[in-house]
């Protein structure tokens, strides 16, 4: 698997409809993202329409048009829309589930690459397959908040200010500000929070 241009742009673009659909926002025009990702329009208007006759996006004509989410972030799986792009996954054709093709090896079930490659091959689909596009934009969102950034597409009275935090160590799993590491730190900071909720939850039970 490589990750082409026209991909790379498309997922970005989708993350983008991701963040605006979380905050209220779910109409972008073609504008606004060429001015946030500085990407070429006409490039981005080809795979936008890619993305539309997919049924990933649609678009409302008009004064006030443009495009947004035919479906929830949460049934957009990252690894549907590189398959749709891009192609198959799998770095070596003999080891695709969805476009498989027979290699030039005489021996293909005691070939040694590709044992490898459908290892590589699962490897990547077991995250990109998993993940969806409302997991994404949480932790983008989560990230942009804590850190202070300036959130796109941001409807201010639906944010609160951002509240500190500490960036996991790299040594102590995955790389630091990664996706993996984002969402294991979410995961911790929720369970921080389940004492205090118990207690609160107690306390208006004695009164």
């Amino acid at each position: 698997m490589k990750l082409t241009k026209r991909g790379e742009y498309a997922l970005r673009a989708l993350i983008d409809f991701g963040i605006a659909y979380e905050l209220g926002r779910p109409l972008i025009k073609v504008g606004e993202l060429v001015e946030k990702e500085r990407l070429p329009v006409k490039f981005i208007e080809q795979i936008l329409m890619q993305l539309r006759e997919a049924g990933y996006i649609d678009t409302k004509r008009g004064k006030g048009g443009g495009y947004f989410l035919a479906k929830p972030p949460k049934d957009i799986r990252f690894g549907h829309i590189i398959r749709l792009i891009d192609g198959p996954l799998a770095p070596i054709a003999c080891v695709s589930q969805t476009a498989y093709e027979r290699c030039t090896c005489p021996d293909e079930d005691h070939c040694g690459l590709r044992m490898l490659m459908l290892d590589v091959r699962n490897a990547i689909a077991k995250i990109l397959d998993r993940y969806v596009l409302a997991d994404v934009v949480d932790i983008t969102l989560r990230k942009m908040r804590r850190d202070g950034v300036p959130i796109p597409f941001m409807v201010e009275q639906l944010l609160g200010p951002p509240t500190p935090g500490q960036l996991r160590d790299p040594e102590e799993g995955h790389p630091l500000g990664s996706f993996l590491a984002e969402l294991e730190s979410k995961g911790e900071d929720e369970e921080e929070l389940k004492p205090a909720k118990k207690r609160k939850a107690a306390g208006r039970k004695d009164g």
